[in-house]
């Protein structure tokens, strides 16, 4: 579909002029010398970019660029002017026009001002499907799971959300702290401004310093150009920084003065450049015990630790485990071009009653795992890797589970009565098949269903 641009002007040849060049280039054009109707115009139609002259009866160029501005922010604007008249359009450049244009044009400045235009136009079109595609997926509403555990967290996200707070976020890897970061900026004011995230860990402290706030050409050897770092990519927007307890002393100190003052200085520069950001952190160490120890900066934690969320690991909602399968499961298998009906009930059992030391991340893998690997419609058993299927893990998992503060001989007594009565139901009440399933004679399991008062049919 062919880019439609807005021509305003009062002069009736100039409209004429535009209309059969950029309709020339193969452009949707639509040319009215009244910019009353021409706002009109906009309220109803998808327009790509507009055109407007600077003088005009009713409405100047700079109120239409005012409107637009104001209610088509996506939609860029180039503003024509005479010669004498350059002040004025320089104004506008400052309060937002794309470009302007000195009249009489050439028709290759103009053709090479509008190609700009659209190209701008089309990235904008393309980043503003992707923060709503992003937004959907990041939502509070996506973020799946019914343990106590989970929705104390999304209370927490929900409330923080529409505050400038900075937030930290803690939790061993793989519980999903980026998402939770994500879902903090798309609850915001700041949703349809950039999130822009960082691993510190990735860098070395040096690279780290230039990522994160940019450099001016010639600061050191291979810089050849300047870079703007993410700080000011997040302008208006979220900065992610995740692995913060992995910054050196030195940064340290630069992004406390940041947080302080909201300013900073690209390498090798001395002007300093403010910046509106939202600050989320998030570490899978214990930033209070590296203070402590001195590694981290006590004036730094307070400055990040205003609002803290704490991720519980996967093994501590162990409910959410057959959503999440279900879930990833179903993404893998529609990205294979795959159908499955789901899990069959011993692997169900196996996924959740596994210790799960990747957390959310390592439940993915296995799913992507299963989805390539299974030549039925249903997982079994059989399909999950070995660490899933391991005797040992489903023990020490079992033991998760239980209290810290417990009475031993009482609590081993009713671990024995479930494993009993789980035999007797998987034998059909047939003692002999019981016993053998348990290793016991059939007169010891007699004697222990006695013992704890268990009917043995």
């Amino acid at each position: 579909m062919a880019e439609h641009i807005l021509i305003i002007d009062d002069e009736q040849n100039y409209l004429l002029i535009l209309d059969a060049l950029l309709s020339d280039k193969g452009y949707s054009v639509t040319a009215l010398n009244d910019p009353e109707t021409a706002l009109e115009f906009l309220e109803e139609s998808e327009v790509d970019v507009v055109i407007t002259d600077m003088k005009m009866p009713k409405l100047t160029g700079r109120d239409v660029l005012e409107r637009v501005r104001k209610h088509y922010p996506h939609i860029p604007v180039l503003i024509m002017t005479a010669f004498g008249s350059i002040e004025a359009a320089v104004e506008a450049m400052r309060i937002g026009a794309f470009d302007y244009i000195t009249k009489p044009f050439s028709n290759d400045e103009l053709l090479l001002s509008v190609t700009k235009a659209v190209q701008f136009a089309a990235t904008s079109r393309q980043n503003r499907l992707l923060r709503e595609t992003l937004a959907d997926r990041y939502g509070l509403h996506k973020i799946i799971g019914k343990s106590r555990a989970i929705r104390k967290v999304l209370e927490m996200v929900d409330r923080a959300a529409p505050t400038k707070s900075t937030v930290l976020i803690t939790g061993e890897s793989g519980t999903g702290k980026e998402l939770i970061a994500k879902a903090l900026h798309f609850a915001s004011p700041r949703k349809d401004e950039s999130f822009v995230s960082i691993n510190c860990m990735a860098f070395n402290p040096g690279v780290l310093e230039s990522e994160l706030f940019g450099h001016e050409k010639g600061s050191f050897t291979g810089a050849v150009a300047q870079k703007r770092g993410r700080f000011e990519l997040a302008h208006g927007g979220t900065l992610f920084l995740d692995e913060i307890g992995e910054l050196s002393h030195d940064l340290q100190v630069k992004l406390l003065r940041v947080l302080q003052e909201r300013s900073f200085e690209r390498v090798g520069g001395a002007k300093p450049i403010e910046v509106d950001i939202r600050i989320v952190a998030a570490t899978n160490k214990d930033l209070q015990k590296a203070v402590a120890e001195g590694a981290f900066r006590e004036d730094l934690y307070y400055r990040l630790n205003v609002v803290q969320i704490e991720l519980p690991p996967l093994r501590e909602r162990r409910e959410d485990i057959p959503l999440l399968a279900a879930h990833f499961l179903d993404t893998y298998a529609k990205h294979n071009e795959k159908h499955f009906k789901g899990f069959t009930p011993d692997a169900l059992e196996y996924l959740t009653a596994y210790e799960w030391p990747g957390n959310v991340r390592q439940l993915e893998n296995v799913m992507e795992r299963c989805v390539v690997l299974a030549d039925k419609d249903v997982v079994g058993v059989e399909d999950l890797p070995p660490e899933i299927k391991d005797e040992e893990a489903q023990y020490k998992s079992a033991v998760d589970m239980l209290p810290e503060r417990l009475d031993l001989t009482q609590t081993l007594e009713k671990i024995e009565a479930a494993l009993i009565r789980r035999a007797l139901v998987k034998s059909e009440f047939v003692q002999t098949k019981a016993a053998d399933m348990l290793g016991l004679s059939k007169s010891n399991l007699q004697y222990k269903l006695k013992k704890y008062g268990i009917a043995g049919h």
